[in-house]
C-alpha cells in the first residue's frame, strides 16, 4: 500500500511478509504482488510499516488488545509526521514526547530509521509469524471478500479506515462492516442515528479505494421472537446483513428454534452468524452451544438461501463439525467470516476455509468466493 503523507512517500504494508533475497512473487488473496530486493528493507526504513506489522502479527494470535493498541497508536501518531522531524527527534531522543509514542515503540521507531529491522519486530515474526491452517488453500485462493468485521464504532478495536485498508493488503475484492446493532449495549451497538453516520463515512472511504469497494453492513442481534434489532427502513440502506443471536444463549430448545426460524423465514437477513455462540477456549473461556433442531434452520436456510456463516474466529469454530457438515447435506450456502474486531483478524478466513475444504464444501456455495456484482444481487432481491 503506498501513500503520500506530508513529505513522505510511506510503503507500509502490514501483511507483507519479512524476506530477504531477490524478487520474491507472492499472492495475497486473489492478488500478486512482486516484491523488489530494495522493497524487502521495507521495516527497515519505515517505521509506520514496523509497527503496523507488528500489530498485525500480535493481532492474528489474539494477544492482549492492551499491548497491540500501544503499537498502532504509535504508527497513528507518527504517520502525519515529516520524515525530517522523525529523524530530528530520533537524534535528540525526544520521541516519547510524541503523544502515543512509548518507550518500547520509540524503539521500533528508532531501529527502522536507522536502517535496521526492529528487534521487536524481529521477534514478532519468530512468535507469530507463519501461515495459520495448513490446509483450505484452494478455498482461500477462491475468496473474495470477508462479510463479517468489526470497527471502534462498535466492540472493535481500530477505526474502519484500517480495517478497510487491511483486508486491501490481503488481496480482499470487498469487505463488509458489521457493527452491532442497538441491543448489543454492552458491545457499544450502533443506534439507527450513528449507523447512518457510518453509512456516509463508508462511501467517503470508498472513494479513496481503489479495487476495493467496503460494504455497508450489519451484525443485527436476532431478537427473542426472530424479529431483528433494527429497523427495516435501515436495513434496506445496507449492501449485506449478518443476523446472529447474542442474548439468552441458554434458551429452551424449542423456544429457540422457534426463535431461529423466524429470523430465516420472515426477516431481510442474509447471513446467519455463529450459528451456536460457542466459544471453546480463548480469553472469555468456554460456553456450551445453544440447543436448537439444527437441522430445521439448515432446511430453512436452504429453502430462503440464507447463508450459514463460517466463522473463523480461533475460539468460536462455529458452526462445530457435525453441524457443519449437517449444514452441507442441507444444501446450504455458506459465508467464511473472519468476524475480525482488529485488523489481524482479518487474516482468521484461513482457518475457516480449513475447515470448508475438510468439510467437502465446494467454493461455489461460498457466497463470499462470488463477484462483488453477484454477491450483491443475491444479498439484495428485487422484491
Amino acid at each position: 500500500m503506498v501513500s503520500n503523507v506530508g513529505n513522505r512517500r510511506y510503503v507500509f504494508s502490514a501483511v507483507w511478509p519479512l524476506t530477504c533475497g531477490n524478487a520474491v512473487p507472492i499472492r495475497c488473496g486473489r492478488k500478486n504482488f512482486v516484491i523488489e530486493p530494495d522493497s524487502l528493507s521495507l521495516y527497515a526504513s519505515d517505521p509506520v510499516a514496523a509497527l503496523r506489522r507488528i500489530a498485525f502479527l500480535m493481532e492474528r494470535r489474539l494477544e492482549d488488545t492492551y499491548k497491540v493498541q500501544a503499537f498502532r497508536k504509535a504508527a497513528s501518531a507518527i504517520l502525519p509526521l515529516p520524515i525530517d522531524e522523525i529523524h530530528r527527534r530520533v537524534a535528540d531522543g525526544t520521541l516519547t514526547q510524541i503523544a502515543g509514542v512509548g518507550a518500547s515503540t520509540a524503539a521500533v521507531v528508532t531501529q527502522a530509521v536507522e536502517g535496521l529491522v526492529p528487534d521487536r519486530l524481529l521477534a514478532a515474526e519468530a512468535k507469530y509469524g507463519g501461515p495459520l491452517a495448513t490446509n483450505g488453500g484452494a478455498v482461500l485462493e477462491a475468496l473474495r471478500g470477508d462479510l463479517h468485521s468489526h470497527s471502534d464504532w462498535s466492540d472493535g478495536g481500530s477505526p474502519i479506515q484500517e480495517m478497510a485498508m487491511t483486508a486491501l493488503e490481503l488481496g480482499r475484492e470487498y469487505l463488509a462492516l458489521t457493527d452491532h446493532s442497538p441491543r448489543l449495549r454492552v458491545a457499544n451497538g450502533l443506534s439507527a442515528e450513528r449507523l447512518r453516520k457510518q453509512l456516509d463515512i463508508v462511501d467517503a472511504i470508498n472513494t479513496h479505494m481503489d479495487g476495493f469497494t467496503l460494504l455497508k453492513g450489519i451484525e443485527v442481534d436476532i431478537l427473542d421472537d426472530g424479529t431483528l434489532d433494527q429497523s427495516t427502513e435501515m436495513l434496506d440502506l445496507l449492501d449485506v446483513r449478518v443476523a446472529s443471536v447474542h442474548s439468552k444463549l441458554a434458551m429452551d430448545k424449542t423456544a429457540m428454534t422457534k426463535r431461529m426460524l423466524a429470523a430465516v423465514t420472515t426477516t431481510r437477513m442474509n447471513v446467519l452468524g455463529h450459528c451456536t455462540g460457542r466459544l471453546v477456549g480463548g480469553g472469555r473461556g468456554r460456553r456450551p452451544e445453544s440447543q436448537f433442531d439444527a437441522k430445521a434452520v439448515f432446511d430453512a436456510c436452504a429453502e430462503h438461501g440464507v447463508a450459514v456463516e463460517i466463522n473463523s474466529r480461533p475460539e468460536r469454530r462455529d458452526p462445530p463439525t457435525r453441524l457443519l457438515e449437517m449444514a452441507r447435506d442441507a444444501g446450504c450456502l455458506f459465508s467464511i467470516d473472519s468476524d475480525a474486531h482488529a485488523p489481524g483478524q482479518l487474516d482468521f478466513p484461513q482457518l475457516g476455509c480449513e475447515r470448508a475444504e475438510a468439510a467437502g464444501i465446494a467454493p461455489e456455495r461460498i457466497v463470499n468466493t462470488w463477484p462483488m456484482e453477484e454477491l450483491l444481487a443475491w444479498a439484495n432481491p428485487v422484491r
